[in-house]
């Protein structure tokens, strides 16, 4: 059984974050190992507050798993501040393995998750993993990259690692686009009116990486997972009185 290890925040809902990066890992049939960032109390509405643990003790919970385990992939989360994310980048810059880079700046209830300093040392994480997964907010912020907008083109294409922006929206289809260079690559699904989309950004990204460990191309990893996160939005359970959690169990039904 391949390993991926999550290195990412605690959400106390379960809907996001660690929570949902296992549930997805286990949908795909990967052994999933967790390394937490920070504690979080939220739930569907918000986060209500947040506790950010010792770069130390994150570094052990890394360590651990990798001196114990043949981790095929890893999935990069909520890293918070700049300390977190240095630590990472020296930690997995060694590595010789998939790794999918979900740059968290902001729940989707709106709550920041990422200190406003970070961004810069987040950006350079983006450029040494296998593949980053900004959403268009976060791509904005990491690569002044804007929606139609031809000239904010030049950063990716320049960057030296695949990005995949998510959540185009175009009339009744939901579109994700993969830039690695000068290539681009649409994959796109049936746009689903839903409120319960909790968490949707972190399976994408540990789905990813779970069918990477599996021995997929990176296009197919991606076509896979959306597939995935498709049928677990449609399938949501109606939990909680803001964005609901998504349907993981239901969702990994889809994936062959």
């Amino acid at each position: 059984m391949q390993v991926v290890l999550t290195i990412a925040g605690s959400d106390s809902s379960g809907g996001a974050g660690i929570q949902a990066d296992l549930k997805t890992f286990e949908a795909f049939g990967v052994f999933g190992a967790s390394a937490i960032t920070v504690l979080t109390a939220q739930n569907t509405t918000g986060v209500q507050e947040l506790f950010p643990l010792s770069v130390d003790f994150i570094e052990q919970q890394i360590q651990s798993v990798l001196s114990d385990f043949d981790v095929s992939a890893i999935k990069i989360g909520m890293l918070y501040d700049t300390d977190i994310i240095h630590m990472v980048h020296r930690v997995i810059t060694p590595l010789n393995i998939p790794i999918v880079l979900d740059p968290v700046c902001v729940s989707k209830a709106g709550s920041d998750l990422l200190k406003s300093d970070a961004i810069d040392a987040l950006r350079e994480l983006s450029r040494i993993v296998t593949l980053s997964t900004p959403n268009l907010y976060e791509a904005y912020r990491l690569f002044g990259y804007k929606s139609g907008d031809t000239d904010s083109l030049k950063t990716l294409i320049d960057h030296p690692a695949p990005v995949l922006i998510k959540n185009h929206v175009m009339n009744t289809i939901s579109a994700d686009l993969l830039y690695f260079g000068h290539q681009k690559r649409i994959f796109t699904s049936e746009l689903i009116d839903s409120t319960s989309q909790h968490g949707t950004g972190c399976s994408f990204s540990s789905a990813i990486a779970a069918n990477l460990a599996l021995g997929l191309s990176l296009e197919e990893s991606v076509e896979r997972s959306k597939r995935f996160i498709t049928q677990a939005i449609r399938c949501a359970p109606a939990l909680g009185h803001g964005r609901g959690p998504i349907h993981h169990k239901v969702g990994g039904k889809y994936v062959a």
